[in-house]
């Protein structure tokens, strides 16, 4: 699609007394008058990050670290985290555009394609595998054997999780506003009853953990969690006013936010013996807050994983609404789920996990040598192809891959890296004209 026809959509949605096509404009620039402030941000990208199965990553480093270690290596990965999801976040508050549309400028009109299947189609996964998740947990809480039973509870938290990425932005926001700060009681009552099992954080101190890990896979680990969903982060930054309030709502939720749920996972494996607080307060026979934990925190991020595999869809197939693909991706991830696909597919997905981020660094590193000090014309042509961009993303893509294979560095950080400089280097075989497609009232501080 050329800059032009995407400027001419959003001139479209934008003349008095009509309405949006699609509110959240999953192909056009963000405009100025639909932009959200700072609080409403953070409320989104923090329910994102509060994400129960981040637990698990948390409950292997709590049975290899001892608590000083443990906090340094949590503080590192965060950090390292954090900083790559708020540049992306700060271009997506610039530019108005979601990931996959930016993807457009970095990888040509047809070569962004690969950008949509390959964040649209990961999310699809983890849709399927978060439903068959609920299915499973809710079956065990009440004990039921029945196959029927598991699969009407994934039909209708799929459906509830669909309707909310199907209302949008403004859907995510307010069942995170109701449900994150809830979650987030619940998870620090439990961290201090399992503090109580050990003695305080003096008696936590004491423990010398039975495992061991090297660092480097440690935070690996960390940066891994959520390091392909936070590719995504401009789904929900380019609603910001400016890339400042983006970049201190993308720590908030990355740094902050994830971390602690790294932590809790720790905590609870260090003391009970089990990562996840939905297990840990079924054990403690506290089944109805377990379901409320399950179920209220699965629901805001499955939602989110629904709102990006819609805008993927949109960007793929160049239509203004995300509807058709937020409800198409959904009943395919709940097929998954019901086939029981879901119990084979996270380490598929996991691998995924090291192509995703060298598109953010190829991203970043093009936004920052082209486009960051220049304003791009009014109707220019996107290329097709950016070869040159296509090339950078396929060696970071590959040293990513050699990283993990042979255990040196952190895989998705050298994927990043790698990709970032070699964009930056490689610009001037690229195309020399600054891309066009989003205008200068949008390109906000």
């Amino acid at each position: 699609m050329s800059a032009g026809r995407i400027q001419e959509q959003q001139t479209a949605t934008e003349q008095p007394g009509s309405t949006p096509i699609d509110p959240d404009y999953p192909v056009t620039p963000v405009p100025q008058h639909a932009r959200k402030g700072f609080f409403s941000l953070m409320v989104v990208l923090l329910g994102f990050t509060i994400f129960t199965p981040t637990m698990l990553a948390g409950a292997a480093l709590g049975k290899a670290f001892g608590l000083g270690e443990l906090l340094v290596v949590i503080a590192l990965g965060s950090a390292v985290l954090g900083t790559y999801v708020a540049v992306l976040g700060w271009i997506g508050a610039r530019t108005g555009l979601t990931t996959v549309v930016m993807a457009r400028y970095t990888l040509g009109t047809r070569g962004s394609k690969l950008a949509s299947i390959l964040l649209g189609g990961t999310q699809v996964g983890w849709y399927g595998v978060v439903v068959g998740t609920i299915g499973a947990l809710t079956a065990q809480a009440f004990g039921w054997e029945s196959y029927g039973a598991k699969a009407a509870v994934m039909i209708v938290v799929s459906a509830l999780m669909c309707a909310t990425a199907v209302y949008g932005y403004r859907g995510m926001y307010w069942v995170s506003l109701i449900s994150t700060p809830l979650i987030l009681i619940l998870a620090f009552w439990v961290m201090f009853r399992s503090l109580d099992e050990v003695g305080g954080w003096a008696g936590l101190a004491a423990i010398h953990p039975d495992g061991s890990m090297p660092i480097a896979v440690a935070v690996t680990a960390v940066v891994g969690t959520f390091v392909s969903a936070g590719t995504q982060a401009p789904n929900w930054t380019r609603f910001g006013r400016s890339g400042g309030q983006a970049v201190i709502a993308c720590v908030v939720g990355f740094l902050v936010g994830n971390g602690l749920m790294i932590f809790f996972g720790a905590i609870g494996a260090i003391t009970f013996g089990e990562g996840d607080f939905v297990l840990v307060l079924f054990n403690l026979g506290m089944i109805g807050w377990g379901l409320f934990l399950l179920f209220g925190n699965l629901w805001k991020s499955n939602a989110d994983a629904a709102y990006s595999f819609g805008v993927a869809g949109a960007e793929l197939f160049n239509r203004p609404s995300k509807t058709r693909f937020v409800i198409f991706g959904s009943v395919i991830g709940t097929v998954l789920a019901l086939v029981g696909v879901h119990e084979h597919l996270p380490q598929y997905l996991g691998l995924l996990g090291t192509f995703i981020p060298p598109l953010g660094g190829v991203i970043i590193g093009d936004y920052l040598a082209r486009w960051r000090r220049t304003q791009m014309p009014e109707g220019e042509a996107l290329p097709r192809f950016n070869w040159v961009n296509l090339g950078v993303y396929v060696v970071a893509c590959a040293a990513a891959w050699v990283s993990g294979q042979f255990s040196f560095g952190i895989p998705p950080v050298i994927g990043i890296a790698v990709a970032l400089v070699l964009s930056v280097a490689l610009t001037r075989f690229g195309p020399q004209r600054p891309l066009a497609g989003v205008t200068q009232a949008i390109a906000v501080d």
